[in-house]
C-alpha cells in the first residue's frame, strides 16, 4: 500500500449524500474541523442558503469527541467565527455511536463497495468511495487531504475561556452550542 489513510465522513441526512475526506497524516481535531469546513464551503452553503446554524452529531471519542479542547477551539475558529454559524454539537454517549445515521447510511454502504477490494492506493480508495451508491439515491463525494496534521496540540484554560460555548441543560458534557464571536 502507498501509506495510511484516515477517512473522515459527513453524512447529510436531508440530501442523502456522503462526503468523505481521506487524510494522509494524523486523525486530529484540526483535521476533523477542516473536513467540516470543506463540506460547508463546497456543499453545505449551497444546499442550506443563509442557514444560521449547523447541527453536528458526533461520536463521544476520537478527534471529534466530547473531551478534546482542540475540537471545540477549532469549531469556534474555523466554522463558527469563519462562517458566522452557531454550531450545535450532540455527541453520542460512549458505545452508542452505532445509532448515528452515518454508520448505517454511509459507512455500511462504503464497506459493501470496498468488499473484496485491496485498498492498495489512494486512487483505489477514493474511486471506491465515489462509486458508493444505493437504490435509494445515496451519493458520495470524496477528496484527499494532503495537509500534515500535528498530534498533541493543546488549548490552554485561558483560550478555553475565550470560546463562546453554551452547554445544554441536558447532558451538558455531550451537548453544547458554539456561537460566533464576531457579528456577520
Amino acid at each position: 500500500a502507498e501509506g495510511q489513510a484516515r477517512p473522515y465522513g459527513i453524512y447529510d441526512l436531508a440530501q442523502n449524500s456522503g462526503y468523505v475526506a481521506v487524510g494522509k497524516s494524523a486523525d486530529t481535531p484540526e483535521f476533523a474541523v477542516d473536513v467540516i469546513a470543506w463540506w460547508w464551503q463546497n456543499f453545505g452553503m449551497k444546499h442550506y442558503l443563509n442557514a444560521p446554524e449547523l447541527l453536528l452529531l458526533a461520536d463521544a471519542g476520537g478527534s471529534n469527541g466530547c473531551r478534546p479542547r482542540r475540537w471545540k477551539e477549532q469549531l469556534q475558529v474555523n466554522i463558527s467565527d469563519r462562517f458566522g454559524l452557531a454550531v450545535t454539537v450532540c455527541h453520542y454517549p460512549t458505545g452508542a455511536s452505532k445509532w448515528n445515521p452515518i454508520e448505517h447510511r454511509l459507512f455500511s454502504q462504503i464497506s459493501r463497495t470496498w468488499a473484496g477490494t485491496p485498498l492498495t492506493s489512494y486512487d483505489v480508495l477514493l474511486d471506491g468511495l465515489r462509486q458508493t451508491s444505493t437504490r435509494t439515491g445515496l451519493t458520495v463525494q470524496a477528496t484527499a487531504f494532503d495537509k500534515t496534521y500535528e498530534k498533541g496540540l493543546s488549548v490552554t484554560d485561558e483560550e478555553m475561556k475565550l470560546l463562546m460555548i453554551e452547554r445544554h441543560d441536558i447532558c451538558s458534557n455531550w451537548n453544547y452550542t458554539i456561537r460566533p464571536r464576531f457579528g456577520k
